[in-house]
């Protein structure tokens, strides 16, 4: 497999000259082009073809966050990482950065600090990005049967790596209002919700609220799961369903929040009226919880693998035959209505 190339835009040289170390035994990645400020970056684009960027913030002329649609325009599908000191985790301009389609932040260290733990996380996420599914072509997979006992009563919505902006074009097709809540779990450190509901509600005309304990829940809002603690559903009398916040691991997952704990009681409290939608994501999460839903007469549709930053959560869910559509985030709504049997 070729060595996956990388173009390194910092107007430091320091910093140009750390990172290039980094890397310098490896054959698995090589350093394609360094560049000292985005009129360079972009000229080396229009010729050239990468599969990683990594973009500072704080440069001379543009900075990083403003020129990141114009890079993600230039770079024929390489992924961007923001490595810049101004990107601190949680921070307005690391969100900002993911909502505009980088797929992942790193806060750049201080001058000296290029150390071990810095180096090994630095390579691994360039790995995990640059070897992205969307390089193959995308296999048939089978799909999933849709209940004739579907009625639409609850979606909820899991995503990780690079699903800011694909929940910002989901939700944007959404203003349709389907009549029912929707739950969303996105792979975020409790630093990043804030900020991640306040960009997230400028997308949509929904209400947008990180999830309260014991809330009962409302068609037509957003409820997020907070950063650290699982979102749940439970019924609660008349036919109400109420919010449950846990810190509960599910068992072997590392995140929290999970997707697979809500997904599961959304088939609890929901049964056939549950929609599950898994979007782009490392790793497995989501499965489970399909199938749960699946179990219980619901539906279950996914990201396609063209369109996702990473296909492993979608790809796990669709490989295991429980999803019903295989879509990108802007034909979701328009599947949703014909299905839902909700008037659009």
């Amino acid at each position: 497999m070729p060595a996956l190339r990388v173009l390194v835009v910092d107007d430091s040289l320091v910093v140009r000259s750390a990172v290039e170390k980094i890397f310098a035994n490896r054959s698995d990645v090589v350093i394609a082009a360094k560049a000292s400020n985005i009129r360079v970056a972009l000229a080396y684009l229009e010729d050239n073809m990468v599969d990683v960027i990594l973009l500072d913030h704080e440069m001379p002329g543009r900075n990083g966050l403003d020129a990141l649609p114009d890079v993600l325009k230039a770079c024929h599908g390489a992924r961007v990482i923001m490595l810049s000191g101004y990107c601190a985790e949680g921070s307005q301009n690391a969100v900002q950065a993911l909502a505009n389609g980088a797929s992942d932040v790193i806060l750049k260290p201080g001058i000296g600090d290029y150390r071990t733990a810095f180096s090994e996380n630095l390579v691994d996420r360039v790995l995990r990005l640059g070897a992205r599914p969307g390089k193959r072509a995308q296999s048939a997979v089978p799909l999933h049967s849709i209940s004739p006992e579907f009625q639409l009563r609850c979606i909820g919505i899991g995503a990780s790596t690079g699903g800011i902006p694909a929940l910002s074009t989901l939700l944007k097709g959404a203003q349709l209002k389907f009549n029912v809540p929707i739950l969303l779990t996105q792979h975020l450190p409790t630093d990043f919700m804030h900020h991640f509901a306040t960009q997230l509600a400028r997308a949509t005309d929904l209400p947008v609220d990180i999830a309260r304990h014991g809330e009962r829940l409302r068609n037509n809002h957003v409820y997020i799961a907070p950063g650290g603690h699982n979102l749940l559903c439970v019924p609660r009398g008349r036919g109400g369903v109420e919010a449950v916040i846990s810190d509960d691991r599910d068992g072997d997952m590392q995140s929290l929040p999970a997707v697979n704990p809500m997904f599961r009681s959304m088939a609890e409290s929901y049964g056939s009226g549950a929609l599950g939608i898994v979007l782009t994501g490392m790793g497995r999460d989501g499965t489970d919880g399909a199938r749960a839903i699946v179990n219980a007469g619901g539906t279950v549709i996914v990201q396609d693998q063209d369109s996702a930053v990473i296909w492993g959560m979608p790809g796990s869910v669709s490989k295991a035959g429980l999803a019903a559509a295989v879509l990108p985030p802007e034909q979701m709504p328009a599947f949703i209505s014909q299905y839902s049997r909700i008037a659009a």
